[in-house]
């Protein structure tokens, strides 16, 4: 697990966020979870889109470029949408409902996952 920070204010939104690493992680993601915590999630980089098809809960969805700058955000993303996408995204950030209303976060910020020193 690792801490989702937002670069450009030094605040760490969200404690209890990973990489999707490897064909399983990024094609499963958080379809096996019923309810997702606001400070949850999954970072999946080289990507442009998620769906929700068989997931049970709703998700916030973040959208990146490259180098982590927010371009673009989704809150209350219910299941069932075969494609939520952002034309020149370079990664998406999957976090539990309600993280975007709580967390100061704005277009234009760089995000970063760091390793959780606890």
């Amino acid at each position: 697990m690792g801490l989702l920070r937002n670069r450009s204010t030094g605040a760490v939104l969200a404690g209890r966020v990973r990489f999707a690493r490897g064909l399983v992680a990024r094609y499963v993601g958080l379809l096996s979870r019923a309810t997702v915590a606001p400070d949850e999630g999954l970072w999946f980089e080289r990507a442009h889109a998620v769906h929700t098809l068989g997931m049970r809960a709703v998700v916030d969805v973040i959208f990146v470029d490259a180098e982590g700058r927010v371009v673009h955000c989704e809150p209350a993303v219910r299941p069932g949408r075969p494609s939520v996408s952002c034309a020149g995204a370079g990664g998406v950030v999957e976090m539990g409902a309600g993280f975007l209303s709580t967390a100061e976060l704005n277009v234009g910020d760089v995000l970063a996952l760091e390793a959780d020193e606890v």
